[in-house]
């Protein structure tokens, strides 16, 4: 019975990291969509986003049952609740991912930013991307330094989306109020990207150590 749980719970920690890569995967296209108009990347992301939601509820269901059949103690409780939580943050990562790629759609055939904001969102995207790395890699192998590392990131990420809005308030803004309201939608949907990444972060902290974040984004 020990052995069978260690496998599913090897399972549940596998689906995490796939979820993970595809979470980060999703991202990086919604924003070749954003920065190139590239439609098919568009769409790739938005039907890719339905694959992603049921993960998640494949994770919750394996985790659930695991909790009914083994009630599990301890560190295997740990991993448990861990899988939970960060199963959610990554479902929302997908669902922003998916809202970046929906904004570029609705402005295709046009970029949907202007080529003075590309930029800040071109190291937007990067840090991101950064992030969603680091989540896979300490759900392969937990890390809590690694983990850790995603607060500075998240940091980065708070200062470029301030940045943002020195561009869109700034008295030479030439391009209207729709243009604006979409890069202020954007620059939070990155930004809250970020911040679901330092949550996953401290839920793996949380798994190595026992104890709970100081905080979470």
């Amino acid at each position: 019975m020990r052995d069978e749980f260690r496998a599913d719970l090897h399972t549940v920690s596998q689906l995490l990291v796939d979820m993970a890569e595809g979470v980060r995967a999703a991202m990086r296209q919604a924003t070749r969509a954003l920065l190139t108009a590239d439609r098919r990347a568009a769409e790739t992301v938005i039907e890719r986003d339905a694959e992603i939601d049921a993960e998640y509820r494949n994770i919750e269901e394996r985790v659930c049952d695991l909790l009914a059949r083994q009630s599990p103690v301890a560190s295997d409780l740990r991993a448990m609740i861990t899988a939970l939580h960060v199963a959610a943050d990554l479902e929302r990562m997908g669902d922003l991912a998916d809202h970046v790629a929906k904004t570029a759609l609705r402005r295709h055939p046009s970029p949907a930013v202007p080529a003075e904001l590309r930029p800040v969102f071109t190291d937007m995207a990067s840090i991101a991307d950064r992030m969603a790395e680091k989540i896979g890699s300490v759900l392969a192998r937990p890390d809590a330094v690694l983990a850790a590392e995603l607060d500075r990131d998240d940091d980065a990420m708070d200062d470029l989306h301030k940045s943002l809005f020195g561009v869109l308030l700034g008295d030479d803004w030439p391009y209207g109020v729709e243009t604006a309201i979409d890069a202020t939608l954007l620059g939070r949907f990155y930004e809250r990207f970020a911040d679901h990444a330092v949550n996953a972060g401290e839920h793996v902290v949380y798994l190595i150590t026992g104890e709970p974040a100081a905080s979470t984004a």
